[in-house]
């Protein structure tokens, strides 16, 4: 029997969530599994991957191949690594301790990475509200300037002329008697 990881999707349309799970590659894809070994929801950012990684490097050692996207999330989360050292023990390459040392400092460095990543995304979002509120703010003191009723002045240019025109009328007048 050919055993895949692979994504069972669940959710509603329009917002999918997946299991990863183990399963016979002749099953259907929501169909029978033979383990859930963790959960993918794409809808938030960061995406949230909970795996049990143990379950999923034993049955990788036991031969199951995953798909693209699985084996994507796997490396994410450290599966595919983890078995490649377990191998490097296997083989005598490694010491047992010194394989769990590297996975845990990879771990580390990885987890600094994610939380980086969302204090960026949430300063990105602040960023973006104080934006936006500061363009409503211009937006709604343009409109109050403009629903100002319009006052004229009388300039002096405006009075000068004024009272040119007056002393032409005035002119015109005596003229016409």
């Amino acid at each position: 029997m050919s055993v895949k990881i692979r994504l069972q999707r669940h959710g509603k349309k329009g917002k999918p969530f997946y299991w990863i799970v183990a399963a016979d590659a002749r099953a259907k894809r929501d169909g029978k599994y033979l383990e859930k070994i963790g959960t993918y929801n794409p809808n938030v950012n960061p995406a949230e991957i909970n795996l049990n990684v143990d379950k999923a490097v034993q049955w990788l050692q036991d031969g199951a191949q995953p798909t693209q996207t699985a084996k994507n999330i796997l490396s994410y989360k450290g599966a595919m690594l983890k078995n490649h050292l377990a191998g490097g023990v296997r083989k005598g390459a490694l010491t047992q301790e010194q394989a769990d040392a590297k996975f845990a400092a990879w771990l580390e460095e990885k987890t600094t990475k994610i939380s980086d990543k969302a204090a960026g995304l949430s300063k990105a979002q602040s960023e973006a509200k104080a934006a936006a509120l500061a363009a409503e703010k211009a937006v709604n003191e343009a409109r109050i300037e403009a629903a100002k009723p319009v006052v004229e002045e009388v300039t002096e240019e405006a009075a000068t002329e004024e009272a040119a025109t007056e002393t032409i009328d005035e002119a015109a007048e005596k003229a016409a008697e």
